[in-house]
């Protein structure tokens, strides 16, 4: 059985997820495949993704990947989403006027043109870069700092309509959700497998998480 299936659906920075879960977990048995039935079967599911929404919402829908993530996420295996992996999530998302997958309530919506930080300068988009993460006590926060910088890259941003599922926000220039928690389920906007420590950190505790 595989310990760790990291979903292929030909969209996303694979290799470096793979390689950072090898790092933090080198005994563990990691597959990337796009086989629903070896995702099924996996102790642990990465969702990880990049790119346009209704790219990877049709890769996603081809390749019969909707249902295997439905499944795994209502068997109770620890799963979690990165980047597109977490806007996937929700009902619709603004990017090319896309339906997702519709597991949390709430849209996928585009960072304002014309944003300005606190000394008026333009800020560009897509937010790319570090930036600082305000998190909440959730166990995947376990010894990683309040406030510690992740790497982002993206143009949208989820509005979950349940506040309590927020788990941490950045700000860009204004506060926007960037992790979500519920039961088995965590998803990031950021990229831990570019994070340095704090990624890796993140990382490792996700291996070691055993929701209830």
């Amino acid at each position: 059985m595989v310990d760790i299936a990291v979903v292929d659906y030909g969209m996303g920075n694979l290799r470096s997820v793979e390689q950072a879960l090898r790092k933090v977990a080198p005994e563990a048995k990691i597959a990337v495949t796009g086989d629903a039935q070896v995702i099924a079967a996996a102790s642990r599911v990465v969702f990880p993704g990049q790119g346009a929404a209704p790219d990877c919402m049709r890769e996603i829908r081809t390749r019969g990947l909707d249902g295997v993530i439905a499944k795994v996420i209502g068997d109770g295996k620890p799963f979690l989403g990165i980047c597109m992996g977490l806007q996937v999530l929700f009902e619709h998302s603004e990017e090319g006027d896309t339906p997702c997958l519709g597991l949390f309530a709430g849209p996928v919506k585009r960072f304002a043109s014309g944003l300005k930080d606190a000394q008026g300068n333009k800020l560009k988009v897509p937010h790319m870069g570090w930036n600082q993460v305000h998190h909440g006590d959730h166990a995947m926060w376990d010894g990683i700092a309040q406030d510690a910088r992740f790497y982002f890259v993206h143009s949208y941003y989820v509005q979950p309509r349940d506040a309590a599922i927020a788990q941490a926000t950045s700000d860009y220039p204004q506060p926007f959700v960037c992790a979500v928690a519920k039961g088995n389920l965590f998803a990031v906007q950021f990229h831990p497998e570019k994070s340095a420590a704090a990624g890796l950190k993140l990382l490792q505790n996700f291996i070691n998480w055993n929701p209830v």
